[in-house]
């Protein structure tokens, strides 16, 4: 087995891949390394979940009540998460 290093990455290529085969494997592995890069850079870019949904709150709240949890006000130190938010909508 021949491997070779793509951005940092050891790929190995089988004994029986011809040249072009193994240029082939080469290049899907590296577009696949980058398209992972850019995707962790774009994730890095976007805002982060503010600590604070203090507006967000009594959206929320309308929410639980569509679905028929309730209208009773959400707490302020409930998680800003809103999938751990809406699991412990029972709580509120």
């Amino acid at each position: 087995m021949q491997s070779v290093q793509i951005d940092g990455h050891r790929v190995t290529i089988p004994p029986d891949a011809s040249a072009s085969e193994a240029a082939a494997i080469s290049a899907a592995m590296g577009a696949h390394i980058r398209d992972q890069q850019a995707a962790a850079a774009a994730a890095d870019e976007e805002e982060p979940d503010d600590e604070d949904w203090e507006g967000e709150r009594f959206a929320f709240a309308g929410r639980l009540e569509g679905v028929g949890i309730g209208t009773r006000r959400v707490p302020r130190e409930v998680p800003t998460d809103r999938w751990t938010a809406a699991g412990r909508a029972d709580r509120y």
